[in-house]
């Protein structure tokens, strides 16, 4: 695969892995918990899960505004990476303290722990041919 289709290859895979922070942030913000059929919601759950869902909706902008130039953003992609890895980890100690979760928020914790490792690496070979 040539430099230039790769790149192009990352962003469009980029831009539809942004597709579930901005759908499910906006979701979060919008609807507030009441989107997880919580028996009991209480203003402030309601208020840190909508806090929280404008910090995930903010990440999937921030990651967006990466896919022009990709292969110059790497400090961006990485802080943002690290951020989303952190987040899955905080997710794991959750499944390990408390149990494991519904099969939606497993799947978040692949894209935390798996995908965005992998898209991080990839970004970074991306830039590294760039720069040759």
């Amino acid at each position: 695969m040539t430099p230039r289709a790769e790149r192009a290859l990352l962003q469009a895979v980029v831009a539809f892995a942004c597709l579930v922070p901005l759908t499910l942030g906006s979701q979060g913000v919008l609807r507030g918990v009441a989107i997880l059929k919580a028996p009991a919601v209480t203003p402030d759950l309601d208020s840190h899960f909508r806090y929280l869902s404008g910090i995930f909706l903010t990440v999937g902008l921030a990651f967006l505004s990466c896919v022009p130039g990709i292969e110059a953003k790497g400090a961006r992609f990485r802080l943002l990476g690290a951020m989303v890895v952190i987040g899955g980890l905080a997710r794991a100690f959750s499944w390990a303290e408390v149990g494991a979760p519904s099969l939606g928020h497993r799947l978040g914790l692949v894209m935390e722990l798996g995908v965005v490792p992998l898209l991080m690496l990839w970004q970074a070979r991306v830039a590294g041919r760039s720069a040759r």
